[in-house]
């Protein structure tokens, strides 16, 4: 009786049109206070323990880096570079798409900014070749959902610190389920564009692909900061989140110059001599090498034993780096009949400019106005977010305080659910769900509920967290709560119910996916199984 009263609660506060965060929250305290026997106190004790709630504290700083990263210049360098890998099949552009949002979802960890960042280039330059505005707009809606599956994911940490479980752990299991769903997604375009003879990109040769990837070198770098910090030990999942927006603010504003006082300024002007230009990229070539060189071994040999030292990285790194810079500034310097020695200097004098602008400009580039709104648009998510976790998080200890999760757990297991049925059930649940409510509210719902009986029947944890993901992924772009299609309907401007139906063939193949995923638990566990062993529960 008490389950009904609070979801009646719930349910009749959503209807009045009150936001999902105000509903939680207010249903909760109004139960407590009237129906509960618990004391209200832990009302504000509980809202307290989602501010210091360590796991979460990762969320702002991925919303950060997300912001930076959402800047026009990543977005359209990872589309060039995916057009170079895959753009020459049929239905390229649109394959392209996909692989990009792929990438970005790598560095953003969000849904709606994958389908804007993505969106509001792709979707026009698919119109300009020919694809209709319905296909490519179906495209993007469904490939941006891939945000909260590929690792970092901001609804991955939400479930982590609604479960306890491992946010390593939950980020490793989302490769492999994310990178099929993807290839997915593009299979199906290519079947379409076979069938309606979709235009192909022509074929640039490896050096366009070698081209994109070292002008998206720098944002793809995030990804392997992210995640190479934290299984190589370097730092726990908030910490790589922090990391990952200082790195962020850094590329966009210093390095790719896409927004502030320094964009549009190029670091090698047309006035440098053709000898200064090569020089300055071999150097380029060398440091960045240097750079990663020094990251990865760090991440490969840190550790409580390690033995090795700064000085014993950089022993190995600085000779290969003055390898690659003496070699790159030979057979370019060859070409123009100069000596590499000679470019080498020749090039000292564009660093030099750009070392001193980037110090002189350091102040004003991070109080500019454009960096300003974007601080500010990822403070507004934040806290949007984070209202919505600390109602749910109230929701979720009043579920806990009247037993809820235990009462279900018995019932299901007294009528006879075992994990194959109990999974069609949470699926049910979460696809219905996931139509009327925001991914990380209703996962702070639904998870303390499922993940008892889930423990009883033997679902591994980390599998039942991925399933849950992909059914948060699936409401994304169902109606009418669906962010993703708000989000295309307003990048091009079509009415709610076209974006619907243009997305609709592609939601079945993610639905497809659904099924694949919920019963091959290895897709999801062979990976965090393999590097980090299984989740431990402890009941």
């Amino acid at each position: 009786m008490e389950a009904l009263i609070l979801f009646g609660l719930v349910l009749t506060l959503l209807f009045m049109g009150l936001p999902v965060g105000i509903s939680l929250g207010l249903s909760s305290i109004l139960f407590i206070t009237f129906v509960s026997d618990a004391k209200l106190t832990s009302v504000a004790i509980s809202l307290f323990g989602a501010g210091q709630h360590y796991t979460l504290l990762a969320i702002p700083f991925f919303i950060l880096a997300s912001s930076f990263m959402s800047t026009g210049g990543v977005a359209k360098r990872l589309i060039n570079f995916a057009i170079a890998c895959v753009g020459h099949f049929r239905g390229g552009l649109a394959m392209a798409s996909v692989l990009a949002c792929m990438m970005f979802a790598a560095l953003s960890g969000s849904s709606p900014a994958t389908v804007v960042a993505i969106g509001s280039i792709a979707i026009v330059g698919m119109r300009q070749v020919g694809y209709s505005k319905e296909f490519a707009s179906g495209i993007i809606a469904n490939a941006g959902t891939l945000g909260i599956l590929i690792p970092p994911s901001i609804v991955m940490v939400v479930y982590a610190s609604a479960t306890d479980v491992s946010v390593g752990r939950m980020f490793l299991a989302g490769v492999i389920p994310g990178i099929m769903a993807g290839t997915m997604l593009m299979l199906a375009i290519y079947v379409v564009a076979r069938i309606k003879n979709l235009p192909s990109e022509p074929w640039k040769g490896f050096g366009a692909i070698v081209q994109g990837g070292k002008e998206a070198g720098w944002g793809l770098f995030l990804i392997v900061i992210i995640m190479g910090g934290i299984y190589g030990g370097a730092f726990t999942p908030t910490e790589a989140a922090a990391v990952a927006a200082i790195y962020s603010i850094f590329i966009a504003l210093f390095v790719y110059r896409d927004m502030g006082p320094l964009k549009g300024i190029s670091w090698v002007s047309e006035t440098d001599s053709a000898a200064a230009k090569v020089g300055f990229n071999g150097t380029v070539y060398g440091l960045s090498f240097f750079m990663v060189w020094m990251i990865m071994a760090f991440f490969a040999t840190s550790g409580p034993e390690s033995t090795v030292t700064a000085a014993d990285r950089a022993l190995w790194g600085a000779p290969l780096s003055l390898m690659i810079t003496a070699l790159y500034v030979y057979i370019r310097g060859a070409q123009l009949h100069t000596s590499g020695l000679h470019a080498v200097v020749a090039g000292l004098p564009v660093w030099g400019r750009n070392l001193l602008l980037m110090l002189k400009m350091f102040f004003p580039v991070l109080y500019s106005k454009e960096t300003k709104e974007v601080m500010l648009t990822g403070t507004k998510t934040t806290l949007m977010l984070m209202f919505i976790i600390a109602n749910a998080l109230l929701f979720a200890h009043t579920l806990s305080e009247e037993r809820i999760p235990q009462m279900v757990t018995e019932w299901m297991l007294g009528v006879g659910f075992n994990w194959f049925t109990f999974l069609i059930a949470v699926n049910i649940l979460l696809l219905i769900g996931g139509q009327f409510m925001e991914p990380s509210g209703l996962l702070l719902i639904v998870a303390p509920i499922v993940f008892p009986i889930a423990m009883e029947l033997g679902i591994d944890p980390i599998h039942l967290g991925i399933i849950m993901v992909v059914n948060m992924e699936i409401g994304m772009i169902t109606p009418p709560i669906g962010l993703n299609l708000f989000v295309t309907s307003a990048i091009t401007g079509m009415s709610l119910s076209k974006v619907v139906k243009a997305a609709t063939p592609f939601m079945l193949v993610l639905m497809f996916f659904l099924i694949i995923v919920t019963y091959i638990p290895a897709l999801s566990t062979a990976l965090p199984y393999a590097v980090m062993g299984p989740e431990i529960i402890n009941r």
